[in-house]
């Protein structure tokens, strides 16, 4: 494969920095949110994504009869990996996860009635797998949904649901045959959140956000809503989770972590000695260093697997997601070691090394490790899928 970007695409990338450049608006871009800039809903926020909708970012890799432009998925990575170093919004789960899913499973109402929505940045999505008995092992999910006409009554419970309390619609897998084994019987459906059968209960996090338990009380969804075929919900969530374990967990801010860690050390000192000096220190930044790169190359190995076409690549997504999350967690325990004392002040305080952010990512490093499946989960996907070993190894 090819590690290098074409002209075209590095002229892209310029483009997109100068859009950032000019829409600056510390509102909207915070570095120091981690991942959590998706995770807020403020008018600035949206007004931001308009703006991009308008330049035809959002969808522009789908397909020209929905309202894309077909151009390669190495945009849609360059594009997001600019997002998420600036600590901006990315593309999102509608232009990601549901768009696509509803373009290649969904009916023509769905089609037509969010497709457009969603390249214009009209709707915002919360998306319902997780349970309280069925947190990794999502095919373990028993929210139930019988028939009831033309339609399905869901009773049941979600949990770990982000976005669930400003989104307007639920993306909700629920379980409509019992009787099969548990990879199938489950059924994708679309929820207005604003369902009197709804309840939603903040959850705050150790890293400062907020997710959510959502209960189901005789929510009636027609069939209308159904995404795709009955019974076949969970192929459709496994093909969105590869999507969403490697658009969510963007390689950027780890860098940019780093670049601020080695900006540190050139300059601080311990006890009166230059910390560039210590040979602990030393070997600390060339290990993490090193291991930036080869999160930077699994990364690109995605991309490459990814534009050959068919379904995501899921077991170069599960490599990905593993070692990208783990080097996260490294690097932020690693630069709390570096750091000392000062890395404990909070985020924003006066005078705090790195601007406090070490200690709000050490925090937050500990969520990525689980969104999008757990380091246990993707163990057993390349376990499975790539080396061949038996399921009850």
């Amino acid at each position: 494969m090819d590690f290098e970007f074409s002209e075209a695409e590095k002229a892209f990338v310029e483009e997109v920095e100068k859009f950032l450049d000019e829409n600056a608006d510390p509102e909207v871009m915070d570095p120091t949110r981690e991942n959590m800039a998706q995770l807020v809903d403020t008018p600035a926020r949206r007004a931001f994504m308009k703006r991009m909708a308008e330049r035809g970012w959002l969808g522009m890799t789908w397909p020209k009869e929905y309202g894309g432009a077909e151009r390669s998925g190495v945009y849609e990575y360059l594009l997001n990996e600019c997002l998420a170093r600036r600590g901006a919004p990315q593309i999102g789960k509608g232009v990601g996860i549901i768009g696509k899913t509803i373009i290649r499973h969904g009916n023509e109402r769905l089609k037509r009635e969010f497709l457009p929505r969603i390249l214009h940045n009209e709707v915002e999505f919360a998306i319902g797998y997780s349970e309280p008995q069925a947190g990794s092992d999502a095919a373990n999910m028993q929210l139930r949904a019988t028939r009831d006409g033309k339609g399905w009554r869901l009773n049941g419970q979600k949990i770990f649901t982000t976005s669930a309390h400003f989104a307007d619609w639920y993306w909700v897998a629920a379980r409509t045959d019992p009787d099969r084994p548990k990879h199938d019987g489950i059924t994708l459906f679309l929820v207005p959140m604003k369902h009197p059968g709804l309840t939603i209960q903040p959850m705050p996090t150790i890293g400062d956000e907020i997710t959510n338990q959502v209960f189901f009380d005789d929510v009636f969804v027609s069939d209308d809503y159904v995404v795709g075929q009955l019974n076949r919900g969970f192929q459709y969530v496994s093909e969105a989770l590869d999507l969403e374990r490697f658009t969510m967990f963007t390689l950027s801010p780890i860098q940019q972590r780093l670049e601020e860690l080695v900006d540190h050390v050139r300059s601080a000192e311990r006890d009166g000695v230059p910390l560039r000096e210590d040979p602990h220190v030393r070997k600390t930044i060339a290990q993490l260093v090193t291991q930036t790169e080869v999160a930077r190359v699994l990364g690109l190995r995605f991309v490459s697997k990814a534009l050959e076409g068919g379904k995501p690549p899921t077991v170069e997504a599960s490599e990905y997601k593993l070692y990208a999350t783990g080097l996260s967690q490294r690097l932020a325990s690693a630069t709390l070691d570096v750091v000392g004392a000062g890395g404990q002040l909070r985020v924003h305080t006066a005078d705090a090394p790195l601007r406090g952010r070490a200690e709000r990512t050490y925090r937050y490093t500990v969520i990525d490790t689980i969104g999008g499946g757990a380091s246990e989960i993707q163990k057993n996907i390349i376990a499975r899928r790539k080396l061949g070993l038996p399921k009850n190894f």
